[in-house]
């Protein structure tokens, strides 16, 4: 199990990530909101950070990154290519590169399945090619669901290193969880606490106070111990720290099953299998 900050989990291919990190959806490019909050995250020990190409705030994150005086290896940056750039993924990763200043990027994942099989494996091959090459380390997925990743690997022969997906005490994805874990295929959860509406269930409250911490970081911690690694979202610098405060207590038993019986909450978000990146 994960027991401090900087532990990594190891993913198919060999690369290494940080089970906590930060990430950076909706935090703006503008009035430093994106840099800061990457800065404020690295001081405070987080070594993993998440944006996508969508989020528009790659440049600000890879400026963080380099004035943070971090060694470069030590920052696990995750991006992320659109469906409506899989026409030509060499060229959208391209762009990611250069607006995030960087040589290589260690995890870069397709954002959504998109509606069209034959652009997604071009863009998924493409992207091995560039694993290949060391141009990025673990080459993985965001939103995909278990018959999605059975059609990647009877096409490839090996699934993708990483499944970025909607998962909190609410949206369980079980099936989603078991196949991934079959598969050695690991779970990041997006939108981990209660996807912003933790306010809107009192038991995590209840749950939070046997142990004196907040009701977010009880969340949190539920989701390292099952498994998953996390990429909760902040641009306040005390949210940020308080997040990351979750490894000096483990919930009980008892605790664990009453936070999982509380799936089949609400589900956020567009539909994997009609979205297809226009918004």
């Amino acid at each position: 199990m994960i027991q401090k900050l900087s532990d990594r989990i190891p993913l198919e291919g060999g690369a290494r990530m940080p089970a906590f990190g930060l990430g950076v959806y909706k935090a703006s490019p503008e009035r430093d909101e994106t840099y800061n909050a990457v800065r404020w995250a690295l001081e405070a020990g987080y070594r993993h950070i998440d944006t996508a190409s969508m989020y528009m705030n790659e440049a600000e994150v890879g400026r963080a990154v380099r004035d943070s005086g971090v060694p470069r290896e030590e920052v696990f940056i995750t991006t992320k290519m659109w469906p409506t750039e899989f026409s030509d993924p060499a060229a959208a990763f391209g762009r990611s590169l250069k607006r995030l200043g960087l040589d290589y990027v260690d995890a870069y994942l397709l954002h959504w399945p998109g509606v069209d099989e034959a652009l997604r494996y071009r863009a998924f091959e493409q992207m091995l090619a560039f694993r290949q090459e060391k141009k990025l380390l673990a080459a993985g997925v965001s939103n995909f669901l278990p018959h999605h990743l059975e059609e990647m690997e009877k096409r490839f022969g090996i699934l993708p290193a990483i499944n970025q997906i909607q998962l909190n005490p609410w949206h369980q994805q079980r099936e989603n969880d078991a196949y991934c874990k079959e598969k050695g295929v690991q779970i990041v959860s997006w939108g981990p606490i209660f996807h912003g509406y933790l306010g809107d269930e009192p038991r995590m409250a209840e749950i939070a106070a046997r142990y004196g911490v907040t009701p977010a970081q009880a969340t949190l911690r539920w989701h390292l111990q099952k498994g998953y690694a996390i990429i909760p979202k902040s641009v306040h610098r005390e949210r940020i720290i308080e997040n990351a405060k979750i490894f000096d207590f483990e919930l009980g038993g008892e605790d664990m099953r009453a936070i999982d019986s509380l799936d089949g909450g609400k589900k956020f978000g567009f539909n994997e299998d009609t979205f297809d990146g226009k918004i």
